[in-house]
């Protein structure tokens, strides 16, 4: 599935950044971006893996939502001097393809849902 494969990019690029620099040494914060990251491929193989549209439909939107609150992490990390402005570029394109992704896959479940 092209949007896990996506996810699975995403989740390593944000896991890799998460190890320079002051990020590095905000615990928390850190801990909370990484997380993010790994819910959206997360969420994306545990729908697939039920087996009934309907609930892959609730993980993609679920998948969808930690996207979105990956890259409300990416602005304030850049706004607090954590990632550099090319870095934010990157992972925020990123972010906003899989989303476009996301978004898509969600509609075509939905028309198969019925």
């Amino acid at each position: 599935m092209i949007a896990w494969q996506k996810a699975r990019e995403l989740a390593k690029a944000v896991y890799l950044v998460a190890t320079k620099g002051e990020l590095s040494r905000d615990f928390g914060f850190r801990d909370q971006i990484r997380r993010s990251a790994v819910s959206v491929m997360a969420n994306l193989a545990e729908g697939f893996e039920r087996g009934r549209r309907t609930e892959f439909h609730q993980f993609i939107s679920i998948a969808k939502s930690s996207c979105a609150e990956l890259r409300s992490h990416l602005y304030l990390a850049l706004d607090i001097g954590y990632l550099d402005q090319e870095t934010f570029t990157r992972l925020h394109a990123m972010t906003e393809e899989l989303s476009r992704i996301l978004g898509g896959l969600r509609a075509s479940v939905e028309k198969q849902k019925g």
